[in-house]
């Protein structure tokens, strides 16, 4: 199937114990699902893009990264139609850069999810604190593992479902927010960092504040995960995804001018709870809105900590199931649900989200952001590179639904994404060079090890298979 690849023919009971539940989405739960992944970007982290850029700086990225991000979503709604495995941009990149691209794609899109709930929690934590409903924050991080991943070892319907209500708790929230800050607005407000200009960092800040951009959108490529899961992958899977972005794009221009705009950029720049700060600091104290967006500004938070669960559990699922990955990591229990792929990230992000905090109060959460963008922005290189290969080595690829312009779509957000990855080291060059040694020693797994024990009979790899097949017979 690939040089310098050795399979294994596995049996079908391997298989039985790797089997999730078909069935439980339609589109509206996976549009719901996409919001999910990224409504906290709203609630927290975007604003550490104000530091590094100013409002003009921040306005700036947050533009590319939105024609990023949509240019994406509609190469990715193409490839979801087409290849719909719980893999997703694993299982595009395999069938279209072979198991070394797919599994570097993988890798990267892992970090992304791994990392982002412990960035989450953080934000979490300091939520709860602003209430003053708990001081110390490792015990908020444990809970939130212990019971949003107890959700997801019940079951994926059920799962879905909870967070569906918590994400529409959470739009309630930032309506109220933006509504309420909307009286308070003066655009003098936006420009008083540095020396009051448009871009007071200058061009390479903006550049810096590409990576806190990323926020207002990051993980809403993971809808696509959801596709085995799914009742007619096909069509829904590109409703889903476009549908979830439009929401997005709506709730990112009004966050970016109307809380910086009510409060000032000054007072959000290092927030870890930059909604109810706004609040506070528009009407002079605290009111009733700030109470309201605090408390429930959480659902926000804990939406996107709840749905990035599910997404790490699926992309380590199937790594796991093809090989790639420890095997065992993707055995599914009765109510088919990946119990090792949600318990084993979750130990991780927890621990990590308790030493970052420890070791950097201030600034844990930005850095642990830093290290989620990363991977996201790395793995948006490799399937925009997937989507450009398949259309040119695979044009009679049945494809549901097709991408708006083509390949130059996906070429914009390819030269967008590459330009991310750049961005993650003017920021933080430590965080950036971590992750990128995480890639490595993943690569050399692969190379030394699982290369030579992968799985035939997955499904991602049986797409693969097909398509040499039929090229063989071409």
């Amino acid at each position: 199937m690939a040089k310098h690849v050795e399979y294994e023919k596995v049996s079908s009971d391997y298989l039985e114990h790797r089997q999730l539940k078909r069935g439980a989405a339609g589109w509206v739960l996976l549009a719901g699902l996409g919001v999910s992944y990224v409504i906290s970007g709203d609630f927290a982290g975007w604003n550490f893009g104000l530091a590094q850029g100013g409002w003009g700086g921040l306005l700036i990225a947050t533009i590319l990264m939105a024609t990023m991000y949509t240019c994406m979503v509609f190469g990715l709604a193409e490839l979801a139609s087409a290849l719909p495995v719980a893999g997703a941009g694993y299982g595009f990149a395999r069938r279209a850069l072979g198991p070394l691209g797919g599994y570097a794609t993988g890798i990267a899109i892992l970090i992304e999810y791994a990392i982002a709930p412990a960035a989450i929690s953080v934000f979490i934590g300091d939520y709860v604190k602003a209430l003053g409903l708990l001081d110390a924050t490792w015990p908020v991080y444990l809970a939130c593992y212990i019971v949003f991943v107890g959700i997801h070892l019940y079951g994926v319907g059920e799962a879905l479902r909870v967070m569906f209500v918590i994400t529409g708790v959470a739009v309630v929230a930032l309506v109220a927010f933006v509504v309420g800050m909307v009286p308070k607005f003066d655009s003098s407000k936006l420009f008083d960092i540095g020396d009051g200009s448009f871009l007071p960092m200058g061009v390479t800040g903006a550049w810096g504040a590409v990576v806190f951009a990323i926020w207002f959108f990051l993980a809403v490529e993971g809808v696509p995960l959801a596709a085995e899961e799914a009742r007619d992958p096909k069509r829904d899977m590109p409703r889903g995804i476009i549908g979830a972005m439009v929401v997005l794009l709506v709730f990112a221009a009004a966050i970016l001018l109307v809380a910086p705009g009510g409060a000032g950029s000054k007072v959000l720049e290092a927030s870890g709870n930059p909604l109810p700060e706004a609040v506070r600091a528009a009407y002079g104290g605290d009111t009733f809105l700030a109470q309201l967006v605090n408390y429930v500004g959480l659902a926000g938070l804990v939406a996107s900590f709840f749905s990035i669960i599910y997404a790490y559990s699926r992309q380590l699922f199937a790594l796991s199931r093809a090989g790639y990955l420890p095997r065992w990591l993707s055995k599914t229990g009765k109510r088919k649900t990946p119990y090792l792929a949600l318990i084993v990230p979750g130990t991780i992000g927890f621990v990590l989200a308790t030493t970052m905090k420890t070791i950097d109060p201030v600034t844990g959460g930005a850095r642990l952001i830093n290290i989620a963008v990363f991977g996201a922005a790395l793995s948006y290189v490799l399937m925009m590179v997937s989507h450009i290969v398949l259309r040119k080595t695979a044009p009679d690829l049945p494809r549901p639904y097709r991408t708006p312009g083509g390949v130059v779509t996906t070429s914009v957000a390819l030269v967008l994404a590459v330009a991310a990855v750049i961005a993650t080291f003017f920021v933080d060059e430590i965080a950036a060079a971590v992750t990128a040694g995480i890639v490595v020693i993943a690569v050399a797994y692969y190379w030394f090890y699982s290369r030579h024990h992968l799985v035939a009979n997955a499904p991602e790899e049986e797409f693969a298979a097909i398509a040499k097949a039929e090229a063989e017979l071409d």
